[in-house]
């Protein structure tokens, strides 16, 4: 591979799920937030992707390890496992896809705390190698993963705090001429969450109010060749409300919606400087500070860092609308929308997924349908599937 490939084929394998937009009236504003293992900002069940990627304060699930950890210590079950599976991208290629296993326990008498993990695994398929005069050097098959483990205790009745450790690694290796690769890059991070759950009576019907946050990826930074250039991981607020009301007898409809904010500098542009020696001067001195600033001191600067000023940090604020029908716990009907400003990635489309529950198993899928024009993530399936281990417990108890 010449250097340019090198250079395009990691920029495309860092940027794969997002999508952008290139359009001549829109250059100048075109400016997203870029951040390194994007991949790890991918909804990974069916439930919350259904919704319009909410999760911050929807009732705790197995998969709450994404959205909000701290849900964990009011789940139902002492126990449960899930599996969820999203081919990505499948309107581009057949091979990228994500994996995910999380699972939780409930130790002890008291029903006040959880620990938690889960394994995220990220392909982008196979790819061939080649020198500059196209002959196949070899196939490599690059990925991203990570792992993490959490704790979650309730704090009072009401309210649960979370913590999550995770590794990360990002293999995007390629191969020169000479068939050597590229070694991988690793990363550490940590989640720190809340969840606050109450029962308000309206009218005679007794109803469920919940408010999540979750600050995710709050870790150091990565870098692909050695330090020389590094990039921050995707650190990301998460603010959520869900309100629960009963239609009827074991017929319930959830409201929910999330607003998310990445917690990371905007890298400076050379447009937005002038174009003369002194402007030039300028833009490389904020381009190396931007280079040298700390993940913390970055996630205090996002909220201030935008050319545009205070109209431009506004629009680095995604939001999601959802809703959740569910009959006795059994049967699920859900639909959301999620938003993202067309300057800041163009993520637009509605999700939409249904759920059928049994005693120990639950299988969950979701559709997504984008709004964007010729946007890489329309037509997107997730697949998830859950084991409730007091389920399982009873079933092999009755035997």
């Amino acid at each position: 591979m010449t250097n340019l490939q090198k250079r395009l084929f990691i920029l495309i394998s860092i940027f794969a799920f997002s999508s952008t937009i290139f359009a001549e009236d829109l250059k100048n504003e075109f400016n997203p937030v870029s951040t390194g293992v994007t991949s790890l900002g991918i909804a990974p069940d069916a439930r919350g992707a259904s919704m319009g990627d909410i999760g911050a304060a929807t009732d705790a699930d197995v998969n709450s390890q994404f959205w909000n950890p701290s849900k964990y210590a009011f789940a139902y079950s002492s126990a449960g496992v899930s599996l969820s599976y999203t081919p990505w991208l499948r309107k581009l290629v057949n091979d990228i896809a994500l994996l995910n296993l999380a699972g939780y326990w409930k130790p002890g008498e008291g029903d006040n705390q959880a620990i938690s993990a889960s394994l995220r695994y990220f392909s982008l398929g196979e790819i061939n190698t080649t020198d500059g005069e196209s002959n196949i050097i070899s196939s490599i098959n690059p990925y991203e993963m990570s792992f993490d483990l959490g704790y979650s205790r309730k704090l009072s009745e009401k309210f649960s705090m979370g913590v999550a450790l995770r590794y990360i690694y990002s293999n995007l290796g390629y191969s020169d001429i000479s068939n050597e690769l590229s070694k991988g890059a690793s990363a550490f991070s940590a989640d720190i969450s809340g969840f606050y759950n109450t029962y308000p009576m309206i009218g005679r019907n007794e109803c469920q109010w919940a408010w999540g946050w979750n600050i995710s990826n709050i870790g150091t930074k990565i870098s692909y060749n050695g330090g020389n250039d590094v990039a921050f991981l995707p650190t990301n607020l998460k603010i959520g409300t869900t309100f629960t009301f009963p239609l009827a007898d074991y017929h319930n409809l959830a409201i929910s919606v999330d607003l998310n904010k990445l917690l990371v500098p905007t890298r400076p542009r050379a447009s937005d400087f002038t174009n003369d020696a002194e402007g030039q001067a300028a833009y490389e001195e904020s381009l190396q500070n931007w280079k040298d600033m700390s993940p913390i001191t970055g996630i205090f600067k996002s909220f201030s860092d935008a050319p545009g000023g205070a109209k431009e940090e506004l629009q680095e604020i995604n939001y999601s609308l959802g809703a959740e029908y569910n009959y006795n716990q059994q049967f699920f009907i859900r639909a959301g929308y999620f938003h993202e400003n067309r300057n800041k990635g163009n993520r637009q489309y509605f999700g939409f997924g249904a759920g059928f529950s049994l005693n120990v198993v639950r299988l969950d899928a979701a559709y997504m349908i984008a709004t964007a024009q010729s946007s890489p993530l329309d037509q997107t399936l997730r697949f998830s599937l859950t084991f409730d281990m007091d389920g399982l417990k009873d079933l092999l108890g009755r035997k």
